[in-house]
C-alpha cells in the first residue's frame, strides 16, 4: 500500500482555508501538518483533554496559525474524521484495484485496511471517540465505506458471481467484520498485524458467505 496517500480524493471537496479560501501547495502541507498532529493529540489524550494548544505544539505552528485553517478543536476533529475515512477508503481501493475477481477484491480490500489500521491504530480511538462528540460525522464516515461497497457487491450479482443478497446489509456486515477483526488483532493483539491465519479464517467465512447458489 502507498504511504502517500492523497488526503482528499477527485469527486470530494479539496481542502480550503477556515475562510473558504483556495489553498496554495504550502497551504495544504501546513493543514495536512496540523491533522496529523491531531491525529496523535487526540489519540492519546482523547477529546476532551486535547487542546488546540498541543495540536499546534504537536504540528509545531503557532496558535494564530491553527485558525488560518479550522475555526475550533471540534471542526478539526470533524475534518480529521473525514480526512481518516479517505484515506481509510483509498487504502482499501488501491489495493482492491489489482483484482480479477469479487473473491480477490475482497481479500485485497481486506488486506488494505488491516494495513492501515496497523499504522493508523489512532483511527479506532478516535471513531469511538466521534460516538460521543461528533455523532452525524460518525454515521457519515461509515455510510462513505458502505456506498462505495454496495455498487461493486450489486454489480457482482448481477453477473452471478456472488449470491443474491440486500448489497447494502452485506455491506455493513463486511464493515463489521473488518471493524471487529481489526480491534481484536491489530488494536488489542500480541502484534500490530492481522496474523496469516486469523486472516485466512476470515476470508473464508466471507468466500462463503458471498458464494452464489452454483458454489455452495
Amino acid at each position: 500500500m502507498s504511504t502517500n496517500s492523497p488526503r482528499w480524493e477527485t469527486e470530494e471537496q479539496q481542502p480550503s482555508g477556515a475562510d473558504g479560501r483556495t489553498l496554495t501547495s504550502r497551504g495544504v502541507r501546513t493543514r495536512g501538518a496540523i491533522l496529523e498532529a491531531a491525529e496523535s493529540v487526540f489519540a492519546e489524550h482523547g477529546y476532551h483533554d486535547a487542546s488546540i494548544v498541543k495540536i499546534t505544539e504537536a504540528a509545531s505552528v503557532a496558535q494564530g496559525t491553527f485558525y488560518l485553517y479550522f475555526e475550533s478543536k471540534q471542526q478539526v476533529f470533524n475534518e480529521l474524521v473525514r480526512d481518516l475515512n479517505r484515506r481509510v477508503r483509498h487504502a482499501m481501493s488501491e489495493r482492491a484495484a489489482q483484482a480479477r475477481t469479487r473473491a480477490e477484491r475482497e481479500r485485497l480490500g481486506f488486506r488494505g485496511y488491516f494495513e492501515f489500521v496497523a499504522e493508523h491504530p489512532a483511527l479506532y480511538r478516535i471513531i469511538r471517540q466521534a460516538e460521543i462528540v461528533a455523532p452525524d460525522i460518525l454515521r457519515e464516515h461509515y455510510e462513505r465505506i458502505s456506498k462505495g461497497y454496495v455498487d461493486g457487491l450489486r454489480a457482482a450479482m448481477a453477473t452471478g458471481e456472488i449470491g443474491e443478497s440486500d448489497p447494502q446489509v452485506l455491506s455493513w456486515i463486511l464493515m463489521g467484520i473488518g471493524e471487529i477483526v481489526g480491534a481484536r488483532w491489530v488494536l488489542w493483539g500480541e502484534t500490530d498485524t492481522v496474523p496469516d491465519d486469523v486472516f485466512e479464517n476470515v476470508m473464508r467465512f466471507i468466500e462463503r458467505g458471498l458464494a452464489s447458489r452454483e458454489e455452495m
